[in-house]
């Protein structure tokens, strides 16, 4: 008969400290040293590899082995469960707020405070968890249990049963730290929206570089653990040697943290069809445009620890050490597209920046029910694609996918994505569909709640869904028709659109409250009536010239809309006051007449688990769909899952172009897949914070794809 002997965290966590203590000597004695302190790591690097240190250096273990992060078993948690720390359930909130205050350092990240339960007055601090990940440097490990979390933070290493309970409310996935905290040192207090968080001062021991075969590794050894973060320095820097660059999806966006260097022309305005297409010419080689990283420790260093010359390399452009107070921050310059991966070790504590082309470290996180965080390099060939995505179940109760607006409730205007989630109340989002910069007016397919507020263009592709967890993905056109009573018939070029060109345009009141002609001397055909319900119900009251582009705002009637007249100006006569009319309205293919959201992006990638893409039947030039950029897409899956994805610079290169884009969602398992607004609009939001990309690096955008988690 055997006994079970539940333990809490605090304590099985001193027992592994105090194993990993003893053991330590004799592994050093080998020769051999784990990340965590387990003796199957890898032999101490030759001490004349290192450009810079002392010799005798202790080895770090590689990331992303297999010992590394090993999948969690899918066992069964409830809260308040023997073993696992208490979990409050239905206990009031006492004290919340959106940032912290982090050795005085405001950071962005939610947290809450609350009893431990209905009669205790132990308060439990909780962090969303991935505010926390960028605020402390604390890594979230693997897991398929969406009510707790593994992690790793220098000797403080909880998984498997040592997890930390989590829970996901509304926007944020919150993890318990009370009791990491504790271990920490760290001193936490509530002040109002900000929890302040002092951890004990460390020191840096020592700086050491090495050379790898690919790349740089540089490792800064500490005395104690203590929070870091990774932050990008907004001036770029050159060198002379060439490397690719990433070609963006459109030129007229703004180039974030870049300086505008010579190239070869690009006229070409994916996002807004009225600028002319100009072919691509090839560019010369560039120089390295290097871009700055800040790795800012909260640790003080000796000024004779920094007096050395550090070496650089191809890829490490420049490395500077700089303390500021009771913190270090280590600056490297590395090439634009490239991030440095950082991770900290204990036994001793050690934090390791990599300089390496490929620094994404694979996650796999149920994230909440229906909601999994994946990061994953996909293989084209030789080709490796660096993919975060979120896998979503719409079938799943409480989860909802909704089209969302930077600058509800209108259709104008443009905002960060951070900024429209936040204020929307999403879990998580994406950017969606393309816009003109200039007036900032969607271009491109948005229908929210049967309400069309802009209309389809060019037969670009869309998605539609509704709430039974129903999706399509195709080629979309809005047929309309407008015709008199006498026999006279019209075909609507657009509905609701800042796309221009030949033809009528109508604007109802989805649209808002007035229209501004979008082209010089325009005839504005003002009509009342419901002729969607009733055959010819619908009157002309007055027909008005539009004078000059954007001056004379015309009101849009409540019960009716606005006819446009553009270019051919003939049409004017049959419509004057008194006309009735009648109009007809559809959709091609006509199952999208059901969806009551709709989202346009283009080009359609995959249909029917095969590649489709056909940039022409969209309106798109065969050059921009070579172009290579920075992509956001959207997928679904066999089982009926959505695959919402950012897919970024491969390894040493750059994005993908739209072929490479469909064969990887394709190899993702997507069924259906549609490219997205990309480039510097390419970003991808889960619980308060960006996974993809550095918020500074994320341009505006006009309209996005959320997933609301609801209760």
């Amino acid at each position: 008969m055997h006994s079970r002997v539940s333990i809490s965290p605090i304590l099985a966590i001193a027992l592994c400290l105090a194993s990993n203590l003893a053991g330590k000597a004799e592994w050093e004695r080998a020769g051999l040293i784990h990340a965590t302190g387990g003796p199957e790591a890898q032999p101490l690097l030759p001490t004349t590899n290192f450009k810079y240190g002392r010799t005798g250096i202790l080895p770090v273990a590689e990331r992303g082995g297999p010992e590394a992060q090993p999948l969690l078993p899918t066992t069964n948690f409830k809260y308040g469960r023997t073993g696992i720390l208490p979990v409050a359930e239905n206990v009031a909130t006492i004290k919340q707020g959106r940032q912290i205050s982090l050795n005085d350092r405001i950071l962005p990240a939610a947290w809450s405070q609350q009893p431990a339960n209905s009669t205790s007055a132990n308060i439990r601090t909780w962090i969303a968890d991935i505010g926390l990940m960028q605020s402390a440097g604390v890594d979230l490990l693997n897991t398929t249990d969406s009510t707790k979390q593994p992690l790793q933070w220098f000797d403080l290493s909880l998984t498997e049963t040592q997890s930390i309970p989590a829970r996901a409310t509304g926007p944020y996935r919150y993890l318990d730290v009370t009791d990491f905290a504790r271990l920490a040192g760290w001193q936490i207090s509530a002040d109002g929206n900000t929890l302040r968080i002092t951890s004990p001062v460390a020191n840096v021991t020592g700086i050491q570089q090495a050379e790898r075969e690919w790349g740089d590794r540089i490792v800064v050894d500490l005395d104690r653990a203590t929070p870091w973060q990774v932050n990008i320095v907004d001036t770029p820097s050159r060198s002379p040697t060439p490397a690719p660059r990433d070609t963006p999806d459109d030129p007229t966006k703004p180039s974030i943290s870049q300086p505008r260097t010579p190239t070869a022309p690009n006229l070409e305005t994916p996002d807004d069809p009225t600028k002319p297409t100009v072919p691509l010419l090839r560019a010369p080689l560039q120089p390295i445009i290097g871009q700055e990283w800040s790795i800012a420790i909260d640790a003080k260093i000796a000024p004779a620890l920094i007096q050395g010359t550090f070496q650089t390399s191809q890829q490490l452009l420049s490395l500077k050490i700089e303390p500021a107070d009771t913190q270090t921050r280590v600056k490297v310059t590395i090439p634009l597209g490239w991030r440095p991966q950082v991770f900290s070790l204990g036994n001793p504590n050690r934090l390791v920046i990599d300089i390496r082309p490929d620094s994404l470290v694979e996650k796999d996180i149920l994230w909440a029910e229906g909601v999994r965080w994946r990061q994953q390099y996909q293989n084209l060939g030789t080709a490796r694609f660096p993919v975060v995505w979120l896998e979503v179940n719409p079938r799943q109760t409480g989860v909802k996918i909704r089209p969302l607006l930077s600058n509800p409730p209108t259709d104008k205007g443009t905002a960060p994505l951070l900024q429209t989630a936040e204020l929307s109340g999403v879990a998580g989002a994406i950017n969606a569909g393309f816009f003109n910069r200039i007036n900032r007016l969607a271009l491109g397919a948005i229908r929210r709640e049967n309400k069309w507020l802009s209309g389809p263009i060019l037969n670009r592709g869309a998605i539609g869904w509704n709430d039974r967890g129903e999706f399509a993905i195709a080629r979309l056109t809005l047929q309309e028709t407008v015709s008199t009573s006498t026999g006279q018939s019209w075909p609507i070029s657009q509905l609701n659109s800042a796309y221009v060109e030949a033809g009528i345009g109508r604007y109802n009141p989805d649209w808002g409250t007035t229209y501004t002609p979008f082209s010089e001397n325009e005839i504005v055909v003002t009509v009342v009536g419901d002729s969607l319900r009733d055959s010819f119900a619908s009157r002309v009251i007055s027909q008005s010239p539009g004078g000059e582009t954007e001056k004379t705002a015309f009101p849009v009637p409540a019960n009716g809309y606005i006819l446009a007249l553009r270019s051919d100006l003939s049409i004017a006569p049959q419509l004057t006051p008194g006309t009735l009319l009648h109009l007809e309205t559809n959709t091609i293919p006509a199952d999208f007449n059901h969806f009551p959201y709709i989202l346009g992006g283009g080009p359609v990638l995959v249909q029917n688990s095969q590649v489709v893409l056909d940039a022409k039947a969209e309106g798109f030039s065969d050059a921009y769909v070579r172009q290579t950029a920075i992509r956001s897409a959207i997928g679904r899956t066999a089982a009926g899952n959505l695959l919402i994805v950012a897919v970024h610079n491969r390894a040493g290169g750059a994005g993908p172009n739209f072929a490479e884009l469909a064969l990887i969602l394709q190899q993702m398992g997507a069924v259906e897949a549609l490219n997205l607004d990309g480039g510097s609009s390419t970003s991808l939001y889960l619980g308060g914070s960006l996974l993809d990309r550095p918020l500074s690096t994320a341009a505006r955008v006009h309209n996005a794809i959320g997933i609301f988690i609801q209760p």
